[in-house]
């Protein structure tokens, strides 16, 4: 078969076969009389094995040594072929992800958009005084990909650093809400700690209401560092998790304080104090607990609070009863 009938059965072209051969790739098995070169049915399939090792992303010296080396192991071939896949996916997604993430920047100019490149390479850096550094110089004028400072956030290891992009965060305005909300899903129990610290000082609506939607999470310090930051927001519906913060003993002392803020209104004062009296029962709530929640009542203000601390004087525990008549004392009422 000469050269031109090969390329039209096997699609590739006559120039693509002159070349293989002078790689020494493929060799016509004959040549006619007036020497055109004549291809043989073994010719033809070595061509078919080459265009297929071609399209797995092999090169063509890489091809040759496949083809001609006895010993070749095709599993081999494969697994390293599946490596080099999956690190060239890795690199175009990660590519893909720097780019959208300048896009959404809004970037007015080729300025802002080298800003942004370099900003997102300094929070990749292994460097912590690189990464708090780029997390501080967010507050220029230059649009910052929020989706970048979110991720970046949920991973962040070293206080200090997580610190500046939680600032950063916040002054980006409630754009990383949503995706701070999924963290709080993560398999990951730090990562998810560190959601509902950002979303904790993020400003908006919408950030409370991530916060009260995170009372009902089964991890505890999610709970925890929500009810803290809604107790100071003011939103009564942080009040039972922080009366369970004060029993379980969990930051207990800031629960207790965003209690007293909660109870600036009479209202809200009458029900934190019955939320604590009914956690007081003897027996129900081991001793330690029933002191942190005696103490608790000492700033909250109203007769429920007061009435409970005389009956508390009276406790059989001694450790309770010292503790009530000492707050009634500073209370001015006993």
């Amino acid at each position: 078969m000469l050269i031109g009938e090969v390329a039209r059965r096997s699609g590739v072209s006559a120039r693509m076969l002159r070349h293989y051969e002078s790689l020494g790739l493929l060799w016509p098995s004959g040549r006619t009389g007036s020497g055109y070169r004549e291809y043989s049915d073994d010719d033809i399939r070595r061509i078919f094995h080459i265009e297929s090792l071609r399209s797995l992303g092999l090169s063509l010296r890489e091809i040759g040594r496949a083809l001609d080396d006895p010993g070749f192991a095709p599993a081999a071939l494969v697994d390293d072929l599946i490596r080099q896949t999956r690190e060239r996916i890795a690199a175009e997604t990660e590519l893909l992800t720097r780019l959208r993430r300048i896009d959404a920047a809004g970037p007015a100019g080729w300025e802002d958009v080298l800003q942004a490149v370099a900003f997102l390479r300094a929070l990749g850096s292994k460097s912590a005084a690189a990464r708090q550094r780029a997390a501080l110089s967010s507050a220029g004028e230059v649009p910052v990909p929020v989706e970048a400072l979110v991720e970046a956030v949920l991973r962040e290891t070293d206080p200090n650093v997580a610190g500046a992009l939680r600032w950063a965060l916040a002054r980006s305005g409630d754009g990383g809400t949503a995706l701070l909300a999924e963290g709080l899903g993560s398999p990951e129990a730090a990562v998810r700690e560190r959601a509902v610290q950002s979303l904790a000082e993020l400003p908006g609506e919408e950030a409370g209401a991530r916060l009260r939607d995170a009372l009902a999470s089964p991890d505890a310090v999610v709970r925890g560092h929500a009810a803290l930051a809604l107790g100071t927001r003011g939103v009564a519906e942080a009040v039972p998790t922080l009366i369970d913060m004060i029993v379980a003993g969990r930051n207990d002392t800031d629960a207790a304080d965003a209690l007293s803020v909660l109870a600036g209104d009479g209202a809200t004062a009458d029900e934190i104090a019955a939320g604590l009296v009914g956690r007081l029962t003897p027996g129900a709530t081991e001793a330690p607990a029933r002191v942190r929640l005696t103490q608790a009542l000492a700033d909250i203000p109203g007769s429920t609070a007061s009435r409970a601390l005389v009956e508390l004087s009276c406790d059989g525990d001694r450790a309770v009863a010292l503790t009530a008549t000492y707050l009634l004392q500073l209370r001015g009422e006993r």
